[in-house]
C-alpha cells in the first residue's frame, strides 16, 4: 500500500464508507420490506424531505426514485412553512431523512404532514428518535463512525443514507418489473433513452448495401462483400423487373425476394473446402438460406437481443409494411450499443 499519509487517509475514508454500506445489508429486514410495499401502494407521490446534508442526499434519492418509475420529488421543510405545504396531498407518502432523528426544522414539519393524513417513512441512526416515533416505518442508517479523521464530517453517514435510498429504488425496480424500455421512456433526452426508444430504421445502414445474385460467381461476390464493409453479402433473387449492376453493387429489390446471406465466415470456410474451384462457384452454393431479419419498425433493443440470441453481428432489415416485404437496410451489433452514434 502507498505509504504517503495523504493517500493512506483517503484509503481509510473509502474503507470506512464501504464498511458503512456493507453494514446496511443486515438491516434489510421486515421494516425495509414494509417500506417498499408502502411506496408501491402509494397512489400519489413520494415526497422526500430533509435538512442540510440530509436534504442534499434526499434530493438525489427523489431523483433516483422518479427516474426508475416511482413518482417522487424533494421538499425542503423550510419551504413547506412558506407555502410549499400545499404541494402535498393525502395520497402522498413522505420519506423523512435526519441522521440524528432530531433535526428541529424537520420535526416541526412532521406534525403538519400527519395532519394531512400522510404516512411517513423515517430514515435515521436512532431507532428511539422522535423521527422514528413519528414514522410508520423506520430504516436504520447508523454508522460506527464518520470517515474523516475527526469523526465529525457527514461522510460515512451520508454515504449510508444514499445507499439505503438506492436500495429502496433497486428493490422497487425488481418489485415493479421495471424494464430498460421503461427507463428509456423516462429518459428520452439521454443517449441510453434514445437508443432504447429508437427504431431500427433510425440506425440502419442504407447506402451501398452489398446485394448479390444467387447465380453470381464468388469471384464477383467477394468484391461486392469487401466494398460493403459490413462483412456480409445480401442474396436476393431477381425477377423480370429487377435491375442489378455488379459494377456498382446497386440493386432494385422492389420486386425481389431475400433468399440468403453470405458472411465472411462462410467465404473462409468455402475457400478452404473448395480450393481453386471456389471462385467459379455460384453464390447459391455458398450462402446460408435462413437469413435472420428484423422489421425496420422494431426497436433497436430488440435487434440487439435477437443478435445476442443467435450469436450473430448483423441483421437484414426488411420493410414489413409494404405489400411485398423487401430489404431496406442492415443493422449491426455496434449500432445497438448505448453511446454509439446513429447512422442515417
Amino acid at each position: 500500500m502507498n505509504e504517503n499519509p495523504i493517500i493512506q487517509r483517503a484509503a481509510e475514508c473509502l474503507h470506512t464508507e464501504a464498511a458503512a454500506i456493507t453494514a446496511l445489508q443486515e438491516r434489510l429486514d421486515e421494516h425495509f420490506l414494509q417500506a417498499v410495499e408502502m411506496i408501491r401502494a402509494c397512489k400519489g407521490k413520494v415526497v422526500v424531505t430533509g435538512v442540510g446534508k440530509s436534504g442534499h442526499i434526499g434530493s438525489k434519492i427523489a431523483a433516483t426514485l422518479a427516474s426508475t418509475g416511482t413518482p417522487a420529488f424533494f421538499l425542503n421543510p423550510l419551504d413547506a412553512y412558506h407555502g410549499d405545504l400545499g404541494m402535498l396531498s393525502a395520497e402522498d407518502l413522505v420519506l423523512a431523512i435526519s441522521y440524528s432523528g432530531a433535526t428541529e426544522e424537520l420535526l416541526r414539519f412532521l406534525p403538519l404532514i400527519q395532519a394531512k393524513g400522510i404516512q411517513i417513512i423515517g430514515m435515521s441512526s436512532n431507532e428511539e428518535s422522535l423521527l422514528a416515533k413519528y414514522a410508520a416505518v423506520h430504516l436504520n442508517i447508523s454508522v460506527s463512525r464518520e470517515a474523516d479523521p475527526l469523526n465529525l464530517i457527514p461522510t460515512a453517514s451520508t454515504t449510508a443514507t444514499l445507499a439505503m435510498g438506492d436500495a429502496l429504488a433497486c428493490a422497487l425496480v425488481e418489485a415493479n418489473h421495471f424494464q430498460p424500455t421503461d427507463f428509456a421512456a423516462l429518459h428520452p433526452g439521454g443517449d441510453l433513452g434514445r437508443k432504447l426508444l429508437a427504431k431500427v430504421e433510425d440506425v440502419m445502414f442504407t447506402e451501398n448495401l452489398p446485394f448479390l445474385s444467387p447465380r453470381m460467381p464468388m469471384r464477383e461476390a467477394i468484391e461486392i462483400v469487401t466494398k460493403g464493409t459490413l462483412g456480409i453479402g445480401i442474396v436476393v433473387d431477381q425477377t423480370e423487373n429487377s435491375q442489378f449492376s455488379i459494377l456498382n453493387s446497386q440493386f432494385s429489390i422492389l420486386n425481389s425476394q431475400l433468399v440468403g446471406i453470405i458472411t465472411d465466415g462462410d467465404i473462409r470456410r468455402a475457400m478452404q473446402r473448395l480450393g481453386a474451384s471456389f471462385f467459379d462457384t455460384p453464390v447459391s452454393e455458398i450462402m446460408s438460406r435462413d437469413p435472420k431479419t428484423i422489421s425496420k419498425d422494431a426497436k433497436i433493443v430488440e435487434a440487439g437481443e435477437k443478435m445476442n440470441h443467435h450469436s450473430i453481428h448483423t441483421l437484414i432489415v426488411v420493410d414489413e409494411m409494404s405489400n411485398s416485404p423487401h430489404v431496406v437496410g442492415v443493422i449491426d451489433s455496434f449500432s445497438c450499443l448505448p453511446g454509439t452514434r446513429f447512422y442515417h
